[in-house]
């Protein structure tokens, strides 16, 4: 008997799309080209919030404050099925200038967020300036992470097949009967597409490579003492990332190199001049790894979560560049209600506008 959906990409999103169809009853199988969470997943920092809120659209605004507020809940019980941690903390947020204080205090009052005017030097040794504190600001550890939704995930019943690469489609009447992948056909009464930066690239759906494109984003991993940093200290679009066994993250870049996932020298001087900037113990000295990954790319940050218009039982979760990780629960819970047909609890006419009608399959 086949399963109740195939989901097409094993990262954050797919993952979180096979938990909740899962929970739901569904019998679902998970596809990956490589391994569960291997690409974008892995590479990201894990802050679970848009960097600056206020600099953002509406759309990217309510998919990501529904989805921090599913998180805890949620990720509660992915720990729980997996027996495993994925360090979600809340270890605030320090933006350090330039910021408009009035601009970021303004949206904090209108959603709820606490925010406080801070000296940095409260945080931080080196510097003494004004500076903005968002304590509710949390974090996963994106390795982590993975192993926790993985686990889930076959703790639920979802068979995961890895390292199996989707060659082709049969549709039939206005549905997809069979994909073809590189480990023999599968068939399900509905498919999910969740496949991040590479969904432009699967066979038929090309038309989607100008929706959702590879960013490359390179990060520096350091080693210090455990709280050598305790806080996310964002500027100017680069940050710190403390974990709770002494390592410390910095990124990012936004890079628009297609597919490839080559670190440059140009890059890692850049963010040791940022690290060292901030905590001058973050040095080449202490410097433990230098990594790219390919973010899912897409226009002002929007994903595509919605029904193609092609087939009624395909279905697309992809796009969600720098926040798949912030966006995973809501943007499955939103997936899970417009397959069931049920009133989702936000408007998902904002993650459907660019979906091309003109998308349809080969």
């Amino acid at each position: 008997m086949f399963p109740d959906f195939l989901i097409i990409g094993a990262g954050a999103v797919g993952l979180a799309s096979a938990l909740e169809l899962a929970r739901r009853g569904a019998r679902v199988t998970l596809l990956d080209r490589s391994r569960a969470g291997a690409e974008s997943t892995w590479a990201g920092g894990g802050i679970l919030s848009p960097l600056l809120p206020w600099q953002y659209g509406e759309a990217v605004n309510a998919l990501s404050e529904y989805s921090r507020a599913l998180f805890p809940d949620w990720i509660a019980r992915q720990q729980t099925l997996s027996g495993l941690d994925a360090e979600y903390r809340a270890s605030g947020m320090l933006v350090l200038p330039p910021f408009d204080l009035a601009e970021a205090a303004a949206w904090c009052a209108r959603h709820a967020w606490r925010c406080e005017a801070r000296s940095s030097g409260e945080f931080l040794a080196t510097t003494a300036e004004e500076a903005l504190w968002l304590p509710d600001v949390a974090q996963v550890r994106n390795p982590r992470l993975i192993h926790v939704l993985r686990g889930a995930a076959i703790a639920s019943g979802v068979r995961i097949v890895e390292s199996t690469e989707v060659t082709g489609w049969v549709a039939e009447h206005g549905r997809i009967s069979r994909v073809n992948t590189t480990q023999g056909d599968f068939s399900a009464a509905g498919v999910v597409v969740a496949a991040g930066a590479w969904t432009g690239t699967l066979p038929g759906l090309e038309a989607f490579a100008t929706q959702i494109f590879p960013v490359r984003g390179q990060m520096l991993l350091f080693k210090l003492p455990p709280d050598s940093l305790t806080t996310i200290v964002l500027q100017n679009g680069c940050y710190l990332i403390p974990r709770q066994d002494g390592h410390v993250l910095a990124g990012s870049t936004l890079e628009l190199s297609g597919f490839d996932k080559s670190t440059t020298d140009s890059a890692r001087q850049a963010l040791l001049a940022f690290a060292a900037g901030i905590l001058p113990a973050l040095s080449e000295r202490v410097l433990v790894k230098h990594w790219s990954g390919l973010r899912p790319g897409s226009p002002e940050n929007v994903p595509i979560i919605a029904p193609h218009p092609g087939f009624s039982n395909l279905f697309i979760n992809s796009g969600h560049f720098r926040y798949g990780v912030t966006m995973a629960p809501g943007s499955a819970r939103l997936l899970a209600d417009l397959i069931e047909g049920k009133q989702t609890a936000i408007s998902v006419a904002p993650y459907a506008q660019s979906m091309n009608p003109h998308g349809a399959l080969a």
